[in-house]
């Protein structure tokens, strides 16, 4: 029995002998048959319902490879995204203060690392000059640090450079300047948040983590997305995405990979593997392992070959030892875990590379796809590895935006001019064989995929202007690839979602145009009408 037949539109496989075709027929939570429907067979044309596409596309649901919905954007913080001065981020800091008096905490998120020259660090005396009087945390957009006053520094407790939930920076005399580094790899790890939650700061509070949650998960599915993958929790955030599950509120499917911090220790590894056996459905599912080897580029973090341009005394650093690493990464390699390894900075991506290098010659070769997560800036003699061990390439063409990262901006500036020809290699990385899974890293960027697909064809500002390393841009086809069976295979789902095929699962996209026939510069107009996952309808503009 046909349930749905939809008909009389633009339906791309992306999968067999036919590059178009007008309809599509569903049953139940899988797709029944895909072709023209001057061809369907008579089960085809009497399907119980027939839904008319009037010239619209379908595509197979997007599947977004490394979307934060945990951390999501948070409706209770000041905004501070695309303020691009530090007197505008202290402007919506009051103005966000003014509307929220009394003498809780004031949060902002979305600092842009704005505000300050050669890669210089925030201090509290300068957020004090702006809130003066309640315990502020400012988020950077990558919630890679974090920003305190004097006052926020005392509520959390902040004396000394070692914290939880983060490592603090020290002036000449030993005093905290207000400046926390490593707040995604402590902060966000199980101790941190618990941290957080024990010295009072709301943001890691469990409503508002839930809240952050939902609102993250309807934005997945009205972007047209229909599997997303949560790239770092712990057992302890499980909770969350249950409720959402019982409540009917799990719009997309979730693929949960846990935070796998230095301190990990066996137990916590015995628990990892209980927890993949637990959720292990379509819908839920917990598999793979996040870590770190160096943290980001803007704040001199991330590991480089060669020192940064505006600061010639660092490299950065890795958060392992190189023998170290690669010890660790055999181990989990050999206990059968797939992984996913942040890594921004050239050295920090090489370090990744040995490391699996290894596992492979001490485990012999398996169909791992160890994941490198950004591949931010990549040392041309690296670019083949990918392909030749087998290692996923999971990127953000967002990131690559001139009017984020190019020049004049925090990024380009700290790797270099001489550097920029490394900066987010996606066609050098897809002629050497390598797999791309693209993806928003929500809520750094923003999570609709058509943003990302420009992003990735035309390597320039979202509004228009010159592109930032156009030799690196790909194809319509290839960007939109690297958000569907890309994206799938790079978490071993490609057996059921991906391409539109008989015997998949029901998850599709119908957008208002064909972005296969939309000028470059326009594709971030292509806009979803509806969204469907398991063969029902979750989202209608």
């Amino acid at each position: 029995m046909i349930d749905i037949l939809l008909t009389g539109g633009v339906v791309r496989p992306l999968a067999g002998d036919r590059e178009v075709v007008d309809s599509i027929a569903l049953a139940g939570d899988r797709i029944a048959w895909v072709g023209d429907l001057a061809d369907a067979p008579d089960d085809v044309r009497r399907a119980r319902e027939v839904i008319a596409l009037d010239g619209r596309t379908v595509l197979p649901g997007f599947v977004d490879a490394h979307n934060h919905v945990r951390l999501g954007s948070d409706a209770a913080c000041a905004q501070l995204a695309g303020a691009e001065t530090l007197d505008e981020v202290a402007r919506r800091l009051r103005a966000w203060c003014a509307e929220n008096p009394g003498d809780g905490w004031v949060e902002g998120e979305a600092y842009g690392y704005v505000g300050l020259e050669d890669g210089a660090h925030p201090t509290r005396e300068m957020l004090d000059a702006i809130v003066p009087d309640r315990p502020a945390a400012v988020f950077s957009y990558d919630v890679h640090t974090l920003w305190l006053n004097t006052a926020g520094l005392a509520a959390l407790g902040v004396t000394e450079a070692d914290q939880p939930f983060g490592t603090a920076e020290l002036d000449a005399s030993g005093c905290p300047t207000g400046f926390v580094a490593d707040f995604a790899v402590k902060g966000l790890s199980r101790d941190g948040m618990r941290a957080l939650k024990e010295r009072g700061l709301p943001w890691a509070s469990p409503d508002r983590q839930y809240a952050r949650l939902l609102s993250s998960l309807d934005l997945a599915v009205s972007c047209g997305i229909t599997t997303v993958v949560e790239p770092q929790n712990s057992p302890d955030d499980l909770a969350l995405f249950v409720r959402a599950r019982e409540e009917g509120r799990l719009g997309p499917r979730l693929v949960l990979a846990m935070f796998h911090p230095a301190t990990t220790t066996d137990d916590d590894r015995a628990e990892f593997a209980r927890l993949a056996q637990e959720y292990a459905d379509d819908r839920l599912r917990v598999g793979p392992l996040k870590l770190y080897i160096d943290d980001v580029v803007e704040p001199h973090t991330a590991a480089l070959h060669e020192p940064y341009a505006n600061e010639p005394g660092t490299r950065g650093r890795t958060y392992y030892d190189p023998a170290a690493f690669a010890d660790l990464v055999t181990r989990l390699d050999a206990d059968g875990f797939q992984l996913f390894v942040h890594a921004t900075g050239d050295r920090g991506i090489t370090t990744v590379l040995d490391a699996v290098e290894a596992a492979r010659a001490a485990n012999g070769p398996r169909d791992a796809r160890h994941q490198i997560v950004h591949v931010e800036c990549l040392r041309r003699s690296d670019l083949p590895r990918f392909a030749e061990l087998g290692v996923v390439a999971c990127m953000q063409p967002r990131h690559a935006s001139p009017e984020i990262a190019g020049p004049g901006h925090a990024w380009a500036e700290a790797v270099g001019e001489g550097r920029w020809h490394q900066a987010w290699p996606l066609r050098s990385l897809q002629e050497h064989g390598a797999v791309l899974a693209f993806s928003s890293d929500w809520n750094v960027a923003e999570m609709e995929p058509m943003v990302g697909v420009q992003c990735a064809v035309t390597r320039a500002p979202l509004d228009g202007g010159t592109p930032w390393q156009p030799e690196e841009a790909v194809s319509v086809d290839d960007a939109i690839r690297g958000y569907t069976i890309g994206s799938a295979a790079a978490v071993h789902t490609e057996h059921d979602r991906g391409t539109l095929e008989p015997g998949k699962l029901a998850d599709l996209v119908v957008l208002d145009q064909d972005p296969y026939g939309v000028a470059p510069a326009k594709l971030a107009s292509v806009a979803v009408g509806e969204t469907w996952v398991a063969g029902e309808r979750v989202y209608r503009a």
